[in-house]
């Protein structure tokens, strides 16, 4: 058993969403946006990156900032933000960043001669008459830049479409030339906005932002956010810039659509926008995506699950899960921190499952992962305000021999946790927990079937309680 990747795959305290994935020189770089703990808006932290080497999934490290948001000449008191970016390998060998500020429509590069190190500015994406792309007459705003570079040509995918905008008509695919900042072929659509859908196949997952592309064999693989935010979809061309189909959903941060364990239509966990892209890691390929914590939509955390394709290149959709990288049950025993939990939710129908907002997104009644300290304390997150019926779910650990449930709580809390196997399954045994104002350990003895289990942790009682682990012995 496995225990080298865990989901969030970064340490508790980090806040990097948007996640685009690569492999070069036997690592593997994450580049994203970068959320800042307890912060009003998205994206209010300075670029930085992440690193793994593709034999040890589990030993990430922080190659530290490698961008700041003043770098940018249209920003100079950094006013504006660092939306999510892309990275590419050009042909000249250096690494070309690509991201947009937030309050201006243009595609913004820099560059560096290594994945990690500080990239410069470099420029804007521009006509060949000079004239950024974004602000020539008709050109629609640009948002949220992917990459792919094949030879001298860089291929461009960008787009924003809020559903009933009909100034907006979808995802689009811009070609640049060796430079890698001057269009040689103009944009085209290639997946509709919500108004643009009819007859094409996108109805009911219609573009809505993060468009991401990858090429697999000789299937271009256009990875992006849905209008209904919480799923990332695909879409497949043989060209990559013209005739891409939608395919499915590869991943949904709420669970929605998938029926394994629970309803196809029950969320089981809080969801909001979603953003990320698939890579092959050995002759492994993984989904990059990102959950929603702190219970608004500004707090969000990097997860990665395993996926698999059919022989027609179809990618069936996936849990989400704590294993993460591993793709398979961790060892069921010792100790897990909470903040693992890929289940969190209470009975009601009320998940949040999509749209912005802070605050009052989710109130005291509802569990949420969170921290203590302020942004950038490395403090291990855990779970607040689980009341009454509130349930934390952890998928999967292989289990044997186990007779004894540990739990660590604090809190203005009087009752039980519920020890499951499912989250509408039969209790296996309670934990008796109370009033504390300090991390207290309580255990039950309680027998965990052996083999492949989920672990369900339902609070029944009054007050909140907060879980910062469980032990499994």
């Amino acid at each position: 058993m496995k225990k080298q990747g865990l989901n969030p795959y970064l340490p508790s305290w980090e806040y990097v969403p948007d996640g685009e994935p690569y492999v070069f020189n036997d690592r593997v770089y994450v580049y994203g946006s970068h959320d800042r703990f307890n912060g009003h808006a998205f994206c209010l932290n300075d670029y930085v990156c992440w690193s793994a080497p593709v034999d040890n999934l589990g030993d990430w490290r922080n190659e530290g900032f490698i961008y700041q948001k003043t770098d940018d000449p249209l920003n100079p008191d950094g006013h504006m933000c660092l939306y999510a970016p892309d990275v590419t390998l050009g042909p000249d060998g250096r690494y070309y960043l690509y991201y947009v500020l937030d309050k201006v429509p243009v595609v913004s590069v820099a560059v560096c001669d290594s994945p990690a190190g500080k990239y410069e500015f470099y420029g804007y994406v521009q006509y060949t008459d000079g004239t950024r792309l974004g602000e020539r007459e008709g050109d629609e705003p640009q948002f949220d830049p992917g990459v792919l570079t094949e030879g001298e040509f860089t291929y461009l995918y960008t787009g924003f479409c809020a559903p009933g905008d009909r100034s907006r008509h979808g995802a689009m695919a811009t070609v640049l030339g060796s430079d890698m900042i001057t269009i040689v072929e103009e944009p085209v659509f290639i997946a509709p906005s919500q108004p643009y859908s009819d007859g094409s196949g996108y109805e009911g997952h219609e573009f809505f932002e993060a468009p991401s592309i990858r090429k697999r064999g000789e299937l271009y693989y256009l990875v992006y956010s849905s209008v209904v935010m919480h799923e990332l979809c695909y879409a497949t061309s043989t060209s990559p810039t013209q005739g891409f189909e939608y395919q499915g959903v590869i991943v949904s941060n709420c669970d929605l659509h998938i029926d394994t364990y629970k309803p196809a239509g029950k969320p089981m966990y809080y969801g909001g926008n979603n953003h990320g892209s698939i890579v092959e890691i050995g002759t492994d390929w993984y989904i990059f995506y990102h959950r929603h914590t702190n219970g608004d939509a500004f707090n969000r955390q990097g997860c990665i699950e395993k996926i698999s394709f059919e022989p027609d290149g179809y990618i069936p959709q996936v849990e989400m899960t704590s294993c993460g990288l591993n793709g398979e049950p961790l060892e069921g025993r010792g100790e897990y921190p909470a903040y693992l939990a890929c289940n969190l939710f209470t009975p009601e129908e009320q998940l949040y499952t999509g749209g912005f907002g802070a605050g009052a997104w989710l109130d005291s009644r509802f569990p949420k992962i969170t921290q203590d300290g302020r942004d950038g304390d490395e403090e291990t997150g855990y779970i607040a305000n689980m009341t009454e019926s509130a349930t934390a779910g952890f998928k999967y650990f292989d289990c044997g021999s186990i007779q004894q449930v540990t739990i660590k709580v604090r809190g203005y809390c009087n009752g039980t946790f519920e020890v499951k196997t499912a989250w509408d399954g039969p209790v296996l045994g309670t934990i008796p927990v109370h009033f504390t104002n300090v991390w207290e350990s309580y255990s039950a003895a309680i027998h965990i079937p052996d083999g492949k289990q989920a672990l369900y942790f339902t609070y029944r009682g009054t007050g909140s309680a907060s879980l910062a682990s469980f032990i499994l012995g």
